[in-house]
């Protein structure tokens, strides 16, 4: 009796822990799988994001053989706290859903750096229209490659209508893309090129034009996180 009364206890706890791990799989399968834009955040390190507590950067524009432009920023992302040095001239703000009409200038060179350094994750962050992944030759390397066209077609932002055409590598890190203005009369191809890992962060530090006449690069990166 007591062995048949053992038999039964050592089913019981089988079945149970059998259940178990059926709810377990069902709990994984049940995981939405992430769409392209996001896997290529991912590889870029947006998971890493949530930790960093400061980015510092300055964005360079170089023409030729002389630097046209150059702007520090400072970042706190958990509080949007923004400073700007250029030249001699610092200014700070805090960015909300309402921007300050004295702060959109400010907000419109921040938008405009960080979107060149972020790019990645402005595809999640923001509400982009995305096309499916379709096959076709990199502008500067002439090499086929798989690339996405993300599209801001709605009214709000301050260049709205702009695409962007991301050329990407088997590793999903962006090599290539093309800069398209709303009117059509402006296009302009670079590369993504010199990666380096901040804190998880992959950025690419240079983005040239095909003669390597024209260049918007990174400097003084840094990145705080726990």
């Amino acid at each position: 009796m007591k062995r048949l009364l053992l038999f039964s206890f050592l089913m019981a706890t089988l079945i149970s822990c059998k259940n178990k791990e059926t709810e377990i799989g069902k709990e994984t399968s049940a995981e939405p799988v992430k769409t392209v834009p996001e896997q290529i955040a991912v590889a870029h390190g947006l998971k890493n994001f949530d930790d960093v507590k400061e980015i510092q950067f300055t964005f360079n524009v170089r023409v030729g053989d002389s630097i046209r432009t150059s702007r520090a920023w400072n970042w706190k992302p958990q509080t949007n706290e923004i400073r700007l040095t250029q030249g001699d001239i610092s200014q700070s703000y805090t960015r909300t859903d309402s921007i300050a009409e004295e702060d959109k200038d400010i907000d419109q060179k921040f938008i405009n750096d960080s979107y060149w350094l972020l790019f990645p994750f402005h595809m999640v962050w923001s509400d982009p229209e995305i096309s499916e992944e379709k096959s076709g030759i990199a502008p500067i390397s002439k090499k086929e490659m798989t690339y996405l066209e993300v599209s801001y077609k709605g009214e709000g932002g301050y260049t709205p209508g702009d695409t962007y055409v991301i050329y990407y590598r088997d590793d999903l890190l962006i090599e290539e893309w093309i800069y398209k203005s709303a009117d059509g009369k402006r296009e302009m191809p670079t590369t993504w090129e010199n990666y380096e890992d901040f804190e998880g962060l992959k950025i690419a530090k240079s983005h040239e034009s095909p003669d390597g006449s024209f260049e918007i690069f990174f400097s003084d990166i840094e990145v705080e996180a726990p």
